[in-house]
Formats: structure tokens, C-alpha cells, sequence
């Protein structure tokens, strides 16, 4: 632009640089001078003086009018510049004209080919549109068919198992009519047919249609079926009656087509019924049978000479009594509760018989109740498997065959206890019935649970009964009417210890506190029987020997079977030790008896100081010194002598020796402490008391050796 007022003018004074800026200022477009129309009527010189205060504001301007550039010299050269430029560019446009017009016609077939791409485009829109409606179509269409299809494989799916469940093939009618009822085949299809069976009712009871046309033939096969399954159960149930049968062959096999009376019980229960009515009636009498002969001759091989009601453990000792001599101790009858022969094989009674043995009346009972054991056990399972019970129905159903069999036993076992007087035989009894009843608990077979509990209050009450009237026998003894008196053990004693030691090592297996509490009442009985015999010997150590053997030897034998700590031996030891005391100072009371006064007198007086009492005693004390030093070797022999004699227990005997030749010690080394107080320190007598040491080593070469 052109300032007003230097359109004409000096020299410029910008320098070329400054120029060459202001001639950027000339495309600026705050005021282009080819839009001023100074020849028209509309300009309007206040327009021109904002553009011209506009531009004063420019930095450059500020800058030229500020330095005095002369505008009109710069805007000369401005022009001249421009002008040489644009020959220049009318020079570059004639160059390259050829390349201008060659891009103008490219521009002009790039319009025309981008026109024919634009309708394509607008065609393929078109095209697109009409194929996502026809998309959306098919879609409709392929969720309709695949719901279609859905529904047509379900309905084909019911209608295959209707028709496949409805269908009698051909070979299901030949094998049910032809082929016996023990082959594979026949199983296989007796099962299909109770299959179609099932579903023919199921059917009915909607009121399928199709049903009405398989019915027929289904319930014809069901008849034939039911027939031939009737007859070969029946045939093997009647197998059974036949004599010296094995009847768990045919248990075995019917067990093998237990599904026969599956489908008798689900298609013909009047069948099922008759079956079951004529296998209960048919193994009742065999078992019966069976058990009855059984039971017979086992009593033909039991022991004849059996203990009666006068053989009690206070009775006087008979020549009769003597022979049976099992009835008070257990001896070998206790091996019936071992594990091998308790679970053994049971008695043949007809080998027994030629080979004339004989047996007790547990080890018969042991028998008997263990085949019973086993083929109860065997039949509950059989019934429980083939006939489908469980719980009290099974239990019904096995009291229905074993019932009239379990009732002669029990009838038999009450006919022989109501005589029997053998204690350990009903005792033997009672725990053989009670491990027989663990083992069926261990199998979990409950069907004898209750005869086990039914004979068990026909054993317990006898056993307590006969034990009563043992107890009874010794309280109303009388020690005169039993014979010459006697220091070793005596026969009652001996009973009544191998009879306790019996019942207390079978007793630890199954404690039982009624037991333990009549043996209480034995064990005082016998006790005061002990007490009652010892009063009738004029002398104490008679009385003494007669109590210590009898203790010892009822100890003796109790320690054998029962154990250590038994309340039976513990009472037992106690009693011995106390009454084993008393006889060491009875025996040491004649040789020695004056020193032993001294002594306990002596240490009386010493906790009461009163030691000094016997300071005029010398003459006595002296006596007392020499007597036991020449005589305490006689004395001590006669007495390890006599001692042996008494006791019919070498051992007891041996004990007792080196118990009183302890307490003579004991007392001497007492005589040596009282003759050592100040009170008798100067008593010449002293020095011929004997060394303590070298009476303990003499004393030892007097003790027996057994």
C-alpha cells in the first residue's frame, strides 16, 4: 500500500531489506489499493482514514515512519520487483503449458471416470440395500426351518422309542416259546419283554392308541414265561426234599436266575406268592428235619456220667464224686471258646459213635449251635437276595422257615437245663452264645438276634442257680461231719479255687458283673469255710499251717487262669501275707521267744526313755546272749525242718523259711541296738553276742534250695 501524501516524494531512505518487509506488507490485507476507487462517488474518506490509522498501527509502518524511508523510491522498487516476477512466472506458465494442459485433461478424464465410479457406487448402495433386506429374509427363514427341525427330531425321537418299546421281534417270540429257561438267551429276553411290558402299561394309562395292538401278543408271551419260570423254580424247590440233597446247589442256581421272581413278583404276584409259600414250607421241614436228627444223636455221644444235684462244693468228698472230677475244674473244656475250634467243624455224630467217643455237653451245644450259625447266616442272605426283602420282611420271612426249628431248640435246651447241675458246662454255654452272637453282628446278620437273647435268659438264670446252691452247700457245712482233721488243703478249698480260677478266665473275655458278684459271695463263703475247718485244730499253728496251705493253694491255682490283678487274687495275697506273719512269729516264738520279749520291750520302754527299768535285768540279758549263741543253729535247723513238714507247697514252704530267718534277724539286730544304749554299754555279757554279718552269712547256708 501506499501511504497518502508520499505518492510523490524523496529518495527512499529504507534500507533494502526493511523494503523488501513492507513490501509484505502490501499484500496485507488491511487495505488493498485496487479496491480504493478514488473516482467514484462512493468513496467515503472517513473509510479511508480507519484503513489508514489501521495501518499505522503495523509494526513496519512504525518502523519506516520512524526511520524516514522514502516510500515512493521503496514503493517503486516493490513494483519493479513484481514485475520482473511475474514475466518471470508468465515465462514458467508458457514453459510449462504442455504439462498444464496435459494435467487439465487428466483432471477432466479423473471427473468423468470418478462420475462413472459414483454411479457404480450409487448402484452398488443400492444393490446392498435390497441384498440386506433379502439377508434379514433368509434369517426369518433359518430360525423358522431350525425350529421346525427341533420339533420334527423330538416328535422322531418319542415316536422311535414308541415304536422300537412297541415292536415284538420275532426272535423275542421264539426264545420265550422255545428256547429253556436256563439259557443266556432266554434271560436277555425275558428282560426285554418285561421291559415292553412296563411300557405297555405305562402307555395304557395315557390311552396310547398304538398299545391296543401290541397287547396281545405281550400278555401271551407273559403267560408263557411266567409258566416255564414257574415250573423250573418249582422243580428246584422240590429238589430240595430229595434225601442226602446238598440243598445249596440248588440255592446256588436259583440265585443265578434271581430275576425270574423279580418278574413273577412284578407281573404275577399270585405265582410269586405260590413260590414263596412253597420254598418257606419246603426248607421249614427240612430244617426241621435236619436239626432234629442232629440234635438226637449228638446226645448219643455225650459224656453218661454227669454231675446230679448232690454234687455240690460243700458235700462231703464221695468215691462218686471223685470220678467225676470235671465238674468243679475247667481243665481242657475251656479250648471249646478258642478261635479254632470254636469256628471248627461241627461233630459227626455216627463217626464219634464207632469211634466211642464222648464228649461234654458244651462241646455238643457248641456244635449244634454253630451249624445253625452258619446256615442261618447262609439262609437270610439267600432270602434276602432271591425273594428281594430287607429289614423286618426279611426277618419275618426267615422266622417263617427257622421259627419251628429255634423253638425245639429252645424246648431242648430247657428239657436238659432243667437237670443240670454241671456249672462250667452252662457257663461254657453262655459265652459260646455269646461269641456266636458277636460273629453275626461282625457278618451284620440280625436273624438270630433274637434266639441268641432267648437262650441266654434260659442259660443265665440256671448257671446263677446252680451257682446259689453251691454257695448254699458251703455255708451249711459242718466241719465235724467231714472227716479227720488235716493241715494240708482241703478238697472244698481245692473245688471251690479250680471252680473261681474256671469262671474268672473265661469271665475276662465277656465281663459279665453278675458273675463277678456271685463269685463275691462264693469267695466269703469259702472264706469263712477256711476260718470255721482252722477253728477245730486245738493249736493256733496248726491253725495257721491249715489256713496258709489253703490260701496258698486257692492262690496258686487262681493265678494259673485269672489274672494278676484279679480281685479274686488280690484278696487272696492279702490273706496269705497277713496269716504267713502271724506263723513266722508263732514259730519263732519257741526257740527265741525270750529274746524277741526283750526286744520289743526294750524299744517300748526306749521311745518312752524309760530304758533304764532294765538296768537289773544283766542276769537275764546274760542268759538271753549265751542261750541264742548255742542254740540258734539246733534251732534254726529244726525249724526249716518242721516248716517243710507243714506245708505241702515246697515252694510256700521255702518262702516261709527265709521269711522267718529275715525276722530273727531283724530281732537280733534289735538285741544288738538295745545292748548298745548307755544302759547296758558296760555289760561284760556284750562281747559274746554274735557278729551281725557273720550270723546273716550263716544264716544263709540254712536256706533250702528247691
Amino acid at each position: 500500500f501506499i501511504l497518502p501524501g508520499y505518492f510523490h516524494g524523496g529518495p527512499s531512505r529504507l534500507p533494502m531489506h526493511r523494503a523488501q518487509d513492507l513490501s509484505g506488507c502490501a499484500a496485507a490485507p488491511a487495505l488493498n489499493l485496487g479496491d480504493l476507487d478514488l473516482t467514484t462517488d462512493e468513496f467515503i474518506l472517513d473509510e479511508v482514514d480507519i484503513h489508514i490509522q489501521a495501518n499505522l498501527e503495523d509494526d513496519l509502518v512504525k518502523e519506516a515512519l520512524r526511520t524516514g524511508v522514502d516510500l515512493r523510491q521503496y514503493s517503486k522498487q516493490v513494483e519493479t520487483e513484481l514485475q520482473r516476477i511475474e514475466q518471470a512466472s508468465i515465462k514458467d506458465y508458457i514453459k510449462e503449458s504442455q504439462n498444464i494442459a496435459s494435467l487439465h485433461n487428466q483432471i477432466t478424464a479423473c471427473d468423468s471416470i470418478l462420475e462413472r465410479m459414483e454411479g457404480m457406487l450409487s448402484s452398488f448402495q443400492s444393490d446392498l440395500s435390497s441384498i440386506s433386506s433379502e439377508i434379514q429374509t433368509l434369517q426369518q427363514q433359518s430360525v423358522s426351518m431350525n425350529l421346525r427341525l427341533k420339533n420334527r427330531q423330538a416328535v422322531r425321537s418319542q415316536l422311535s422309542q414308541l415304536v422300537d418299546e412297541l415292536v415284538v421281534p420275532s426272535t423275542m417270540i421264539s426264545v420265550i416259546l422255545d428256547s429253556p429257561v436256563t439259557e443266556q438267551e432266554f434271560l436277555e429276553q425275558l428282560h426285554e419283554l418285561n421291559s415292553k411290558i412296563n411300557y405297555a402299561k405305562e402307555l395304557s394309562f395315557r390311552e396310547t392308541l398304538a398299545c391296543s395292538d401290541i397287547q396281545d401278543i405281550v400278555d401271551r408271551l407273559k403267560i408263557k414265561a411266567v409258566s416255564k419260570i414257574r415250573e423250573f423254580i418249582l422243580q428246584k424247590i422240590y429238589s430240595f426234599r430229595k434225601p442226602m440233597t446238598n440243598y445249596q446247589i440248588p440255592q446256588n442256581t436259583l440265585l443265578k436266575y434271581r430275576f425270574f421272581y423279580q418278574f413273577l413278583l412284578a407281573n404275577e404276584r399270585t405265582v410269586a406268592k405260590e413260590i414263596r409259600d412253597e420254598y418257606v414250607d419246603t426248607m421249614s421241614k427240612i430244617y426241621f428235619s435236619y436239626f432234629k436228627s442232629y440234635s438226637s444223636r449228638l446226645l448219643k455221644v455225650q459224656y453218661e456220667d454227669v454231675a446230679d444235684k448232690d454234687d455240690l462244693m460243700g458235700v462231703e468228698d464221695t468215691p462218686s464224686l471223685k470220678s467225676r472230677n470235671t465238674i468243679f475244674t475247667l481243665g481242657q473244656r475251656g479250648a471249646v471258646l478258642s478261635p479254632a475250634e470254636l469256628e471248627g467243624p461241627i461233630l459227626i455224630p455216627h463217626t464219634a459213635q464207632r469211634g466211642d467217643s464222648r464228649y461234654p455237653y458244651e462241646t455238643l451245644f457248641r456244635s449244634q449251635h454253630y451249624a445253625l450259625l452258619d446256615n442261618g447266616c447262609r439262609e437270610f442272605l439267600f432270602l434276602s437276595d432271591f425273594f428281594m426283602v430287607a429289614g423286618n420282611s426279611a426277618l419275618d420271612l426267615f422266622n417263617s422257615i427257622m421259627g419251628k426249628t429255634l423253638s425245639m431248640f429252645l424246648k431242648n435246651l430247657s428239657t436238659y437245663l432243667s437237670d443240670c447241675y454241671d456249672s462250667i458246662a452252662v457257663f461254657l454255654c453262655i459265652h459260646i452264645i455269646l461269641r456266636f452272637r458277636a460273629i453275626t453282628v461282625k457278618r451284620n446278620i440280625p436273624a438270630l438276634d433274637k434266639y441268641w437273647e432267648a437262650v441266654l435268659e434260659l442259660l443265665w438264670p440256671r448257671f446263677e442257680l446252680i451257682l446259689e446252691m453251691n454257695i448254699q452247700s458251703i455255708r451249711n457245712t459242718d466241719p465235724q461231719k467231714l472227716g479227720v482233721l488235716d493241715t494240708r488243703p482241703h478238697y472244698i478249698t481245692r473245688r471251690y479255687a479250680e471252680f473261681s480260677s474256671a469262671v474268672v478266665s473265661i469271665n475276662q473275655t465277656f465281663p459279665n458283673e453278675r458273675t463277678n458278684a456271685l463269685l463275691g459271695q462264693l469267695q466269703v463263703e469259702v472264706e469263712n469255710f477256711v476260718l470255721k475247718m482252722a477253728a477245730e485244730f486245738p493249736s493256733r499253728r496248726d491253725q495257721l499251717i491249715f489256713l496258709i496251705n489253703n490260701y496258698d493253694m486257692m492262690l496258686g491255682v487262681l493265678m494259673e487262669r485269672a489274672a494278676d490283678d484279679s480281685k479274686e487274687v488280690e484278696g487272696f495275697q492279702q490273706l496269705l501275707l497277713a496269716r504267713t506273719q502271724e506263723f513266722i512269729e508263732e514259730i519263732l516264738s519257741p526257740p527265741f521267744g525270750g529274746m524277741i520279749a526283750f526286744v520289743k520291750e526294750s524299744e517300748a520302754l526306749m521311745e518312752k526313755g524309760q530304758l533304764d527299768k532294765l538296768r537289773n535285768d544283766e542276769a537275764r540279758i546274760t542268759q538271753l546272749v549265751r542261750g541264742f549263741s548255742s542254740s540258734w543253729k539246733q534251732s534254726v535247723e529244726a525249724l526249716s525242718q518242721d516248716v517243710m513238714r507243714s506245708f505241702t507247697n515246697f515252694k510256700n514252704g521255702t518262702s516261709i523259711i527265709q521269711g522267718a530267718l529275715t525276722q530273727l534277724i531283724q530281732y537280733y539286730h534289735g538285741f544288738h541296738k538295745v545292748l548298745s544304749q548307755p544302759t547296758f554299754r558296760s555289760l561284760a555279757v556284750r562281747s559274746e553276742l554274735i557278729n551281725l554279718h557273720h550270723l546273716m552269712v550263716e544264716v544263709k547256708k540254712h536256706k533250702p534250695n528247691f
